[in-house]
């Protein structure tokens, strides 16, 4: 495997978890142990997830560009 390989499979899963996250912090804050803090969580979860998936376009287009396929 390559290192432009495991680097996006790594940002992919992170993606994935800071989406789980933000499940989480949405399904906790709805119950009745929820709090404003879950509610943060999941505010910062789904931002981090948006900047990964930018971050991992433009990791893309630049290792094409420099041609690492």
């Amino acid at each position: 495997m390559s290192l432009r390989a495991f680097h996006l499979l790594f940002i992919l899963a992170s993606i994935a978890l800071s989406l789980m996250m933000a499940v989480w912090g949405v399904v906790t804050h709805g119950t009745d142990r929820g709090t404003v803090w879950h509610l943060a969580t999941t505010i910062g979860a789904l931002l981090t997830a948006g900047l990964l998936a930018v971050y991992v376009v433009k990791f893309i287009r630049k290792t094409r560009e420099i041609g690492w396929n």
